[in-house]
């Protein structure tokens, strides 16, 4: 056991010396050396992979990473490291290294039994969560203390809405300007890292949450509010837009049309969802007539202000398709029962029927991946989002697919793989922690049995997970999925009553 410290000691005196790259990172490589000797850090060695770093450099093969607690300590050719004594050893050898994936809209973060460990079984090892409430921020303390494995997550404010809204508890309804002040600084200190806007907010609450937003310093993102024009939502600061809401009205050319109808459409306090049906079947008919120039003005002004899209496509994927496509998907036993029968009834209500209906809405599923293709090679920045606790869009697994979607709309897999890594930190202004597999950034990367950049469906070959420096190998990820499996049998972890129930937004 001694000279198994020491071989340990003499492997971080080495890295004190090779640490180029975390006094590039601003740490002191010998400091860092002796502090993880001293704390008694796990040393890892990934060993032998090709090395993906999520930047636009060439592939590494035969590379070594070294980790170091919960950061990358070092990276290079395996060639460069002394003997691996004292130290744990991944083998990497035919296997590809990729930064952690990061999922940019979930919901449901408080299914502790069920959607952590998806997560973490699927590679995901970060989350930005779209509805703050007590019991997913509880969720998300666990994991930062240590006593739940599962994402780092980035934690929305409460949903802040009109006077009319689409959802029930625990929505922040709004219906002044004081009143959208008051929501942005309960956000503020509840420790939200930003607010989320949702559709029905009347255009004078909006502009209040913008300024209010600017004084407390906490970036603000969502829904397109139907009352204020997209392009000035984009000017006025807003981050990112979920769903692609509006995105064909505003590149069609029918978009003075569509936009004079919805704006002369009340919202119904008996019938909140007549006017996002309505909505949602201008955007449906708007693709039908798509104008290259409205697109080239609008996607202009998204680039302009850094405005980010979020597609969310897994979850249109449903919405567009009959009921019963996914009834026998087998990441279904991942699900507890309460809410696989909540979901079927609701793609019952919510889906196509006839086979006009379906013929309908199978090609405004396509002309949603064509226009997103469109965006991306106007230069609009992409985020790689599912909407995770709607029907059928799994946690992990479906962000999977929706890299499968990104490429299908034309992303190289290189480009989709960085919109749920590098790109993704990026826009959390995460970029000099995470996103890429570079000495002094976080400790979360995926192990892939095949190349991701010759097929993107490489992602689903896990062989190794590191969340935070903490290793799961295929039997340990096995284990959570049979866990989860397990809970979700027994109807483990339902919701409190007092949340919206199985569904979101």
């Amino acid at each position: 056991m001694e000279r198994v410290e020491a071989n340990r000691r003499d492997f971080l005196r080495w890295l004190a010396v090779a640490g180029a790259g975390l006094a590039a990172a601003g740490i002191a490589p010998a400091v860092f050396a002796q502090e993880a000797a001293a704390a008694g850090a796990d040393v890892v060695v990934v060993l032998g992979a090709t090395v993906v770093d999520g930047t636009d450099g060439p592939p590494a093969p035969d590379s070594a990473v070294v980790l170091v607690g919960d950061r990358i300590a070092w990276a290079g050719p395996a060639a460069y490291l002394p003997p691996l004594t004292g130290v744990r050893v991944v083998d990497g050898r035919g296997r590809y290294l990729v930064p952690g994936l990061w999922d940019l809209h979930t919901h449901g973060l408080d299914y502790e039994a069920i959607f952590p460990p998806l997560y973490l079984a699927n590679g995901v090892t970060g989350i930005r969560e779209m509805w703050g409430y007590a019991e997913n921020r509880a969720a998300r303390d666990k994991i930062v203390r240590g006593e739940l494995a599962g994402p780092r997550a980035v934690m929305g404010s409460s949903i802040i809405d009109g006077p009319v809204s689409l959802l029930g508890p625990s929505v922040t309804k709004v219906a002044t300007a004081d009143e959208a002040r008051a929501a942005v600084r309960t956000a503020e200190a509840e420790g939200a890292d930003f607010v989320k806007v949702y559709s029905y907010l009347g255009a004078e609450a909006y502009d209040a949450i913008v300024d209010e937003c600017r004084r407390v310093g906490l970036p603000f993102a969502g829904h397109w509010p139907y009352r204020v024009p997209q392009p000035a939502a984009s000017d006025a600061g807003q981050r990112s837009f979920e769903h692609l809401f509006g995105v064909p009205a505003y590149t069609s050319a029918r978009r003075d049309e569509i936009l004079a109808t919805l704006a002369a459409t009340p919202f119904d306090p008996a019938n909140p969802r007549a006017f996002f049906a309505l909505a949602r079947e201008l955007d449906r008919q708007a693709t039908e007539v798509y104008s290259p120039w409205r697109a080239r003005e609008f996607f202009g002004r998204l680039v302009r202000n850094g405005t980010r899209l979020s597609p969310t496509m897994v979850v249109n994927r449903v919405i567009c398709s009959p009921a019963d496509t996914f009834a026998h998907d087998p990441r279904l036993k991942y699900v507890p029962r309460d809410l696989r029968d909540f979901w079927a009834e609701q793609v019952r209500i919510r889906t196509p029927v006839t086979p006009v209906e379906i013929a309908r809405q199978e090609a405004y599923f396509h002309a949603q991946v064509e226009l997103v293709g469109a965006a991306h090679r106007a230069g609009v920045g992409l985020l790689g989002g599912t909407d995770c606790l709607n029907p059928y869009v799994f946690p992990g697994f479906s962000l999977h697919d929706e890299l499968d979607y990104l490429v299908e709309a034309g992303l190289s897999p290189r480009r989709a793989l960085q919109v749920v890594t590098r790109d993704a930190a990026a826009f959390l202004g995460r970029a000099a922690t995470a996103g890429t597999i570079t000495p002094g950034k976080e400790a979360d990367l995926v192990l892939l049995d095949a190349n991701p950049l010759a097929d993107i469906r490489a992602v689903r070959r896990i062989d190794t997970v590191i969340a935070a420096g903490r290793v799961f190998d295929r039997p340990a990820l096995d284990g959570l999925l049979s866990g989860v499996e397990a809970a979700a049998g027994a109807g483990v972890n339902a919701r409190s009553v007092g949340l919206p129930v199985h569904s979101c937004c």
